[in-house]
């Protein structure tokens, strides 16, 4: 199974250029760009899981709102995506389950920062996607770490997916700028050995970026925008076609747990 998710928050990113935009702004872009997103989804009739920060949520209920009705996941990314205090982990929680009217039992910590397993567990989740299991420059290296779904305590860690062996990130910065048939190969390779696909992405990337007041690298702007839009609708219709199924990450620590 292949399980898309999205980083749903403020577009405010370690990039100068977001924390010049105000607030209204921001949430203008991110806005935008999970419209593009839930757009996109119910046109290929796929559900997928979205992370929400409590701040987003509290701002954009219609599209949370939405998001439920169509049959996605609503998961837990923090309460701010800038900030955080371990008493963040339950106050979003329960502000999205008060939106949703759902359980929100998955969480991801913004950035795929480290976050304890036992302070998931007293907040009531029973799942966590914040591992990144590769090496990026500057930010972590987590190569020693599972590069498969594995049990941490009552806590389900589903790391993002990373190729097999060489453990390329099959994150949202490859599907920007390798070839589309490269990408779907990778894809593939690791839905072959692991059994399923975790996948992420953000708002602010299907919305066009590349004016010369964002001043974003060339990495992060490429195939941005309605691009974005094209290459994840034109990934999910070869999966399809192959007749792989698309679902939510509950589901992945529901199969798990039950082998």
């Amino acid at each position: 199974m292949i399980f898309l998710s999205f980083d749903i928050e403020e577009f405010d990113n370690p990039f100068p250029c977001s924390q010049r935009l105000s607030f209204e702004q921001q949430m203008e872009i991110s806005k935008h760009g999970t419209q593009c997103i839930l757009d996109l989804l119910s046109q290929k009739q796929v559900q997928a899981t979205f992370f929400c920060t409590a701040n987003f949520a509290l701002h954009a209920s219609d599209l949370i709102e939405r998001m439920v009705r169509e049959g996605h996941e609503v998961a837990s990314h923090g309460y701010y995506h800038s900030r955080f205090e371990i008493s963040h982990l339950k106050q979003s929680r329960v502000i999205l389950e008060k939106i949703t009217g759902k359980p929100v039992v998955g969480f991801r910590m913004p950035n795929m920062r480290h976050v304890s397993a036992q302070e998931l567990t007293k907040a009531g989740y029973s799942y966590n996607s914040s591992l990144n299991p590769t090496f990026l420059p500057g930010k972590y290296n987590n190569f020693s770490q599972p590069r498969r779904i594995f049990q941490d305590g009552k806590l389900w860690q589903i790391p993002t997916s990373v190729s097999p062996i060489v453990r390329i990130p099959l994150f949202w910065l490859a599907l920007h700028n390798f070839p589309l048939p490269v990408y779907c190969l990778l894809s593939k390779l690791t839905l072959r050995k692991d059994g399923y696909l975790n996948l992420y992405f953000h708002p602010w990337e299907f919305v066009k970026l590349a004016k010369p007041e964002f001043d974003l690298p060339f990495y992060v702007t490429r195939n941005s925008g309605d691009l974005m839009v094209k290459r994840l609708g034109s990934f999910i219709s070869y999966f399809q076609k192959k007749g792989n199924s698309f679902g939510c990450l509950h589901q992945c620590a529901e199969i798990f747990s039950k082998r």
